[in-house]
């Protein structure tokens, strides 16, 4: 989990200045790849079933800290979603750029675990970060968990993941290295990510197992976008 704040960095001015970093995080410099799309269902049609926004939360989340609280999570009868930033999760498993001297935030934790015990690898994993339970919102109380299926929308791109951490329960807008990479936003954890335009929707009582399976978590996202397009 990240927290890309002003109060974090009043207390390392490593996100204040690159000075600190005499090494360039290894993916920042070429540019973003072009995303292929994993499935049928169009960006275009998965956005106009979430126009509207029925409030689940009891309140309203940030995109940073810092930032104002205007993002709401909004229900449907087959999914929740929200409509926001996207930061960048660089923790889990140590890879060649998700590692502690490229990120100096790294953690080599994430929330959830792969079936082998390990845990999961940002890198290579397209997933999503939901806030940590709160009396804003729980997403357990949703049927959303780890492995959930994820559709995740930027501009006419859907990439499908997982639910596979949490972060700070009041800010609400991040996924892993893999998930931004894939859409073509800049995966480099500071000074990378987008600062809005990010749309995610979140089956309800869907789960991919073993959750590292991604080919799986295409498969059930397909399946599952086609039904919320069909009926919501």
């Amino acid at each position: 989990m990240r927290v890309q704040s002003l109060t974090l960095a009043a207390a390392s001015v490593a996100l204040l200045s690159p000075a600190p970093f005499p090494a360039p995080f290894p993916a920042a410099r070429p540019s973003p790849p072009v995303a292929v799309r994993e499935g049928k269902v169009r960006a275009a049609d998965l956005l106009a079933k979430v126009r509207d926004c029925v409030p689940v939360s009891k309140g309203r989340y940030r995109s940073d800290d810092g930032s104002s609280a205007e993002i709401p999570v909004c229900g449907t009868r087959g999914a929740v979603f929200w409509k926001a930033d996207m930061d960048i999760d660089c923790d889990g498993r140590p890879g060649l750029v998700c590692n502690g001297r490229n990120d100096p935030l790294f953690s080599g934790t994430t929330a959830y675990q792969q079936s082998d015990g390990r845990y999961l690898s940002a890198e290579t994993l397209p997933y999503v970060v939901v806030p940590t339970p709160s009396g804003i919102w729980d997403h357990r109380v949703h049927g959303i968990r780890g492995g959930s299926v994820v559709a995740v929308i930027y501009q006419d791109r859907v990439q499908y993941a997982v639910v596979g951490d949490t972060g700070p329960h009041g800010i609400i807008g991040e996924a892993s290295y893999a998930t931004a990479k894939a859409l073509g936003i800049r995966p480099d954890p500071h000074g990378g990510g987008t600062s809005s335009g990010v749309t995610y929707i979140a089956f309800k009582d869907s789960q991919v197992s073993p959750i590292e399976d991604h080919a799986a978590a295409v498969t059930a996202g397909e399946r599952l976008a086609q039904e919320f397009v069909r009926g919501g």
